[in-house]
């Protein structure tokens, strides 16, 4: 058993061998780079390629998020390298600093701080490829988080192999962790993997261990159905770029489509929205809504403008200048606000218009001011439910410019009070509100 896990383990390798050998045929000459995190699959996957004839080098990142433990992690992959003769690099991050200089998770910031590093590591070294040590379990979590999120066939096609080379994905950890016992490969195990913070680790320790219960072989049976999506990805791909070749006329810097084309396209909704994402609009409903509208009507993402005009889709990229003008205000509510309008904080006054009384307990600071974005929404006070902003402008007949210049009240991501006209229910004050904050525009 135990040699046959062995070479079951070391045939996964075969992936990155074709890789390799496509690489050749190409003319290249592949180098690896392989990001080690001291866990246990990153340790096999270096031993692996040791094994191997590959040319590689190890990235490990310290993210400096758990002291004297990260550090021991970039100690153990240091030594391991320095044992084995393998090029070592390491960068340390102030993660937690870049998180809130941009507002980002803990996780996302990490994620950009590596996926930059390696970036640039690759292009100073001259490296052909990234291989991360990503597993059959890995994809699994990744497949219902994303089935979660109703991300789409891109997302339940698993974790993307296009542009960094994964060759454990068809590999259980367990297996994993045998092999690394038997062959006597140190490692590292974080500690925040046992915690339930995070919506990955619920769902790998309570909900898969349940799954697994009932059927033994769920981890291969979606591996199985992501393989199948992706087919079906790549040749609604093929598809979708053979309309764009036929139809997205080029004039210019803008790009005309013929709504007839459109039109004809069946799904309608899956095509639009692999159509136009890449330039910013997702949201289906207004895709549909400037099919069928007037000549005029606009959409605006943070990069383009789609237009509606007699018998086309007129697509063209904003100038750069108006992509980065979004004007963005922080405002700790402490004193009045003057610019880029006139916030007043006022006592005791009746809720109109004009002013908003929010529930100050549930605020997050500062308060955020921006203008609308596609896909943006709330709970307007006196109605039911979500409303969607564009269908809020579109009930105050606003025009295009009243849209573009309508300004809103944050809290986090949340929007607390389109101004001037309606407050969100969630942030509005109750009877039972201990603490209030009463904003008056003028």
């Amino acid at each position: 058993k135990n040699a046959f896990l062995k070479h079951y383990l070391c045939s996964v390798l075969e992936i990155v061998q074709q890789q390799l050998n496509l690489c050749l045929e190409k003319g290249n000459k592949p180098q690896f780079l392989l990001a080690c995190s001291g866990g246990v699959d990153s340790m096999v996957l270096l031993n692996l390629l040791h094994k191997s004839t590959f040319k590689f080098a190890v990235a490990h990142c310290n993210f400096q998020l758990r002291g004297k433990e990260s550090d021991a992690d970039e100690d153990i992959v240091k030594q391991q390298c320095a044992t084995l003769a393998i090029p070592f690099f390491s960068k340390r991050f102030s993660t937690k600093a870049h998180a809130e200089e941009n507002k980002l998770s803990t996780q996302m910031a990490a994620r950009e701080l590596r996926y930059t590093w390696f970036a640039a590591l690759i292009k100073e070294q001259g490296f052909t490829h990234l291989i991360t040590a990503h597993h059959l379990n890995d994809q699994v979590e990744t497949f219902l988080i994303n089935l979660s999120r109703a991300s789409g066939l891109k997302g339940l096609s698993g974790i993307p192999t296009k542009r960094i080379l994964r060759p454990l994905l068809g590999v259980q950890k367990q297996d994993i962790v045998v092999y690394a016992q038997q062959q006597h490969i140190p490692w590292r195990e974080d500690a925040s993997n046992a915690s339930d913070a995070y919506l990955r680790n619920q769902l790998r320790h309570h909900l898969l261990p349940i799954w697994e219960k009932i059927s033994p072989n769920i981890a291969e049976q979606i591996h199985q159905s992501i393989e199948r999506l992706s087919w079906a990805e790549e040749a609604l791909a093929i598809q979708v770029a053979d309309f764009k070749e036929k139809h997205f006329v080029l004039d210019g810097d803008e790009i005309k489509i013929p709504i007839a084309s459109l039109k004809s396209l069946r799904p309608m909704e899956y095509y639009l929205h692999a159509l136009f994402s890449p330039y910013g609009f997702s949201h289906l409903s207004d895709l549909l809504d400037l099919i069928q509208a007037q000549s005029g009507k606009q959409l605006r993402s943070n990069s383009h403008r789609l237009v509606r005009d007699r018998e086309h889709l007129l697509l063209h990229p904003l100038p750069k200048n108006e992509q980065e003008r979004e004007e963005v205000v922080y405002w700790e509510a402490t004193s009045d606000l003057q610019q880029p309008i006139k916030l007043q904080l006022v006592g005791e006054s009746p809720q109109n218009k004009q002013t908003a009384i929010l529930d100050n307990s549930v605020l997050k600071y500062p308060l955020i001011l921006r203008k609308y974005r596609e896909g943006d929404y709330f709970y307007p006070v006196g109605m039911q439910g979500k409303k969607k902003l564009s269908k809020f402008f579109k009930d105050l007949k606003y025009s295009l410019l009243e849209k573009e210049q309508q300004w809103l009240l944050c809290s986090g991501n949340d929007i607390v009070w389109v101004i001037g006209q309606r407050v969100d229910a969630r942030y509005a004050a109750k009877e039972h509100s201990t603490t209030t904050i009463h904003i008056q525009c003028n």
